[in-house]
């Protein structure tokens, strides 16, 4: 409980904007945008930041939303990976660096144990439908903002 005190402590510091209380049972929630060529965009997250919210993701959901993904905020960059054991939903999944800028892309096949990785160190991934990402023409370099990114 200590490190997730910490951990959104320091979201809180950096500007996220925290729903629910530290002791809530379901996870916060936040909005971010991405800026894209045709225009800003923007997106509701529910923030995965301890061992726990980070393991279990977006398990066993039969259904999420069009603009609805997960945010994982990890304490120290390093190459993250994600499988999709027990995930009914294809999903896309974006690495982010801490400044916002989306470092690789890469689409999960459901109930898979196939390892998806960031390219290089970073603190942030993001999980989203599958080909969320693609269909509003958002790559690599691509940056988003909000809290913790900034404006």
């Amino acid at each position: 409980m200590a490190r997730r005190s910490a951990v959104l402590l320091m979201l809180a510091f950096l500007g996220w904007p925290l729903v629910a209380a530290v002791h809530a049972p379901a996870a916060e929630k936040g909005t971010l945008e991405i800026v894209t060529k045709t225009g800003v965009r923007p997106f509701s997250v529910e923030l995965a930041v301890t061992d726990d919210e980070r393991a279990k993701g977006l398990m066993f959901r039969k259904e999420m939303g069009t603009n609805e993904g997960m945010l994982f905020a990890f304490e120290q960059p390093a190459q993250q990976c994600f499988w999709m054991k027990n995930t009914l939903l294809p999903l896309s999944i974006a690495f982010i660096a801490d400044d916002g800028s989306i470092v690789n892309i890469d689409h999960m096949k459901p109930q898979t144990l196939e390892s998806h990785c960031s390219t290089k160190p970073v603190r942030f991934v993001l999980e989203m439908n599958e080909g969320w990402f693609d269909k509003r023409g958002i790559k690599p370099g691509t940056k988003l903002r909000g809290a913790p990114f900034g404006s």
